[in-house]
């Protein structure tokens, strides 16, 4: 029944982008806050445009209704306009949880028919 309705919304805090700023040649933290605004349980999943710059720490959770989790991107030494940096983002997937599924993060929910939906939050280097 869970996978036939759509997941509700999350929020994020930020809210529309994440900024790193320079100098570049030590690794940053930035958190970000993830909260289930909906009424069911949601496992999420992160996706990241760049692997080897960009490192999320958790990758995949899974959140009650109104839970949140405190989440890291770290963004690794790099030489600043010697890269493309135009594209990078991180985007966050989330669906909703089979009924009566344990609180553990499965891949296969991303997987099935269930609808699966997606929040970019396009990532800005300051010089």
């Amino acid at each position: 029944m869970a996978q036939s309705v759509p997941p509700g919304d999350i929020g994020t805090q930020p809210g529309t982008k994440i900024v790193f700023n320079a100098p570049y040649d030590d690794k940053h933290t930035y958190h970000i806050k993830i909260t289930n605004a909906g009424g069911r349980r949601i496992g999420w999943a992160i996706k990241t445009t760049n692997m080897k710059r960009l490192g999320v720490d958790p990758p995949c959770g899974v959140l009650d209704p109104k839970e949140n989790v405190l989440m890291a991107v770290s963004c690794d030494s790099f030489k600043y306009g010697e890269e493309d940096t135009n594209n990078d983002r991180i985007t966050i997937e989330w669906t909703n949880t089979p009924d009566g599924a344990a609180k553990t993060f499965r891949r296969e929910w991303f997987q099935g028919d269930g609808m699966v939906r997606r929040k970019n939050l396009p990532i800005e280097y300051n010089p």
